[in-house]
């Protein structure tokens, strides 16, 4: 592919002015590449279209069955691909409650073929919003086969697509902070307030998602990340190629029952894009949110409460203050014309929590009490996740990976993470900043830390959703700071952190 360097560079600068972003261009004449040919930054971008061509279909983020017969608005996988002339790394996150391994790896695998991009240098996630197209098995929904090859083609045609626009660009990052829409759902309740459980076991200490405000309320059993990673590129004459976020925010929610939606994630792409005046850029700029460490958060303030708003007004509103937030840490960004770039990828194998005996044939037993028909009780839907458990392997293996790009730091985890674990990886990585991103390169459930599991709860409550080992959150948090350490030691000195 042929490219053209300016002899002038330019970059744009956003300046915000009230609620107004308005692009004013700084050019800086004489500004050369790097001397070695071979050290040119390329960056490319492409949101692709993942939502169903055909309704109704199977929704995920419920207990119960759900079945979708429109889309409110568009499913993307959001596809960012970086190539320094020595290292090329695709970034994916798309708009799905949770995908598996076996997708995600047939999909990186067409791609490699036609990019050259290797497997182990993809990192895809999903957003989890929770009303997107089922394609992988959660307690009662059922998982949309015919859309599964549809949407591995699908993310290999946005990595290839992303790759194919690749032009000389600069990269730079930035970390913003909205403290406004997360908080902790897990909660300590006064003492002699009753914390059901489906097993009938009586050792919760904590409730997840108590009534807001209420008088039974003692306080969170877990702290909130409020920041918000950006990192950015654009091109040599300053046009925005794309932006990656990220928030540690479970999802928001509000949207009808019968409606698939991105929810936040795909608003807050909407919303960024405007306050940075990128809608009308050629190829189109490409925005994403990532998740972080959200396991134990979402978006209610159990301290006050909130107003109901309308369907998807909510979504609305959070993602215009998460995107703000963005956009001023945007504002701070410095691009470099080039940056290192290296992943590092491993897997490791993690115990299941399966049950005994005892708790397969009490499941069976309330099963055949209950008799046909759907199962809405949470004792029941329990039980029959008991009955699967049993059918799990003792042991699964989980993919992990960690990412350098010049001084900043990714690492992921295919699982439902707690913000203790990200906070904890942020404190002791060697690089500043450093973010997570979770439900990346397959679904593994819930990762509470060991501390939380002692305190049980729904994120602990043994199901599809929640399986692993309790020693499994030290072993990846120990896993994912090691390939820190790995990236750290080839680092230049001059990128060592201070």
């Amino acid at each position: 592919m042929e490219h053209r360097f300016a002899k002038v560079f330019c970059f744009a600068k956003p300046i915000l002015a009230t609620t107004v972003w308005i692009a004013s261009v700084v050019c800086t004449p004489g500004l050369a590449m790097a001397a070695d040919t071979d050290q040119v930054f390329r960056a490319g971008a492409f949101a692709i279209d993942i939502t169903p061509e055909k309704f109704p279909v199977s929704s995920s983020g419920s207990m119960t069955h759900r079945v979708a017969k429109q889309a409110h608005d568009p499913l993307h996988a959001r596809c960012l691909v970086l190539d320094n002339g020595q290292t090329s790394i695709a970034l994916v996150t798309c708009d799905s409650c949770m995908i598996p391994r076996e997708i995600y790896d047939a999909a990186k695998q067409l791609a490699s073929e036609s990019t050259g991009i290797a497997t182990d240098h993809i990192l895809c996630s999903a957003t989890h919003t929770h009303t997107a197209v089922s394609v992988g098995h959660t307690f009662q929904s059922l998982v949309e086969e015919d859309y599964i090859p549809f949407l591995v083609e699908r993310i290999a045609e946005g990595i290839i697509q992303a790759h194919s626009q690749l032009e000389p660009a600069r990269i730079g990052w930035a970390v913003g902070n909205n403290p406004n829409q997360v908080f902790n759902r897990r909660w300590f309740l006064r003492p002699g307030v009753a914390i059901d459980d489906p097993f009938d076991s009586g050792t919760d200490r904590v409730r997840m998602n108590p009534s807001a405000n209420s008088r039974s309320l003692l306080q969170p059993a877990g702290p909130v990340d409020p920041e918000v990673p950006v990192v950015a590129v654009q091109a040599l004459d300053g046009r925005p190629i794309a932006m990656w976020a990220n928030y540690s925010l479970h999802y928001v929610g509000g949207v009808p029952p019968e409606s698939l939606s991105a929810d936040y994630f795909g608003e807050f792409a909407r919303q960024f894009t405007k306050m940075i005046l990128a809608t009308q850029s050629k190829p189109p700029f490409v925005a994403a949110m990532t998740n972080g460490t959200s396991g134990d958060i979402n978006n209610v303030n159990f301290f006050e409460g909130r107003t109901r708003q309308p369907p998807f007004e909510q979504i609305r509103l959070v993602a215009n203050d998460v995107a703000a937030s963005a956009a001023v840490a945007y504002q701070r960004v410095q691009f470099e014309n080039w940056v290192p770039l290296e992943m590092r990828e491993t897997e490791i194998e993690l115990g299941v929590r399966r049950p005994d005996t005892e708790e397969v044939a009490r499941a069976k037993q309330l099963l055949a009490d209950a008799g046909d028909g759907p199962k809405n009780d949470r004792r029941l839907i329990y039980a029959g996740e008991t009955l699967d458990l049993a059918k799990y392997p003792p042991t699964v293996k989980v993919k992990l990976q960690a990412i350098r790009i010049g001084g900043l730091a990714i690492v992921s985890s295919p699982c439902e993470t707690f913000v203790e674990t990200g906070l904890a990886i942020k404190k002791s990585s060697p690089f500043k900043p450093t973010f997570t991103i979770e439900l990346a390169n397959g679904y593994n459930g819930y990762l509470p830390t060991p501390e939380q599991h002692a305190l049980g709860g729904y994120e602990t409550w043994r199901a599809k959703s929640s399986y692993l080992s309790v020693d499994a959150e030290p072993k990846i948090r120990e896993t994912l700071l090691q390939l820190l350490n790995e990236l750290n030691t080839s680092r230049p000195e001059s990128t060592v952190a201070k």
